[in-house]
């Protein structure tokens, strides 16, 4: 019995003072996304034809990490998507959002609205995209 004791004692020591592997590894962002830290409703007007406004969405924050959409509207339609943040805390993020971005992006461009799908794998990245599009569609007025 005293030896049961002495082994769960040790055992529940060394699963107390267990430390996961640290998995933010040296990773770069995807090239797509252009960290920014711009929090204005509406972008500066720098490399969009004229007539173009752009307009920032909310950081919507998740699980993972922010998100945050600009939106280039040209002649009341969405023309451009730019993700400014995504989760880029680890290389998991950061495959998961070069495969669900694009997707998303091209949802939103062939919707012309925030009503698009979540991809799969990628929920959390979804709905802070959706979040933050809704709100440069409102500030777009579309």
């Amino acid at each position: 019995m005293l030896l049961a004791v002495v082994v769960t004692a040790i055992g529940l020591v060394l699963l107390l003072s267990f430390k996961p592997h640290d998995v933010a590894g040296v990773a770069q962002p995807p090239a797509a996304i252009a960290q920014t830290q711009d929090p204005g409703n509406e972008a500066p007007a720098t490399h969009r034809p004229a007539g173009d406004r752009a307009f920032d969405g909310d950081v919507a924050d998740t699980r993972w990490g922010p998100v945050q959409v600009r939106i280039t509207v040209t002649d009341g339609k969405i023309a451009d998507i730019e993700v400014l943040r995504s989760p880029d805390g680890n290389r998991r993020d950061i495959e998961i959002n070069d495969r669900a971005l694009p997707i998303l992006r091209q949802e939103t461009m062939s919707a012309q609205s925030a009503q698009i799908d979540s991809v799969s794998g990628a929920s959390y990245t979804s709905d802070g995209y959706i979040r933050s599009l809704q709100s440069a569609i409102d500030r777009a007025g579309l």
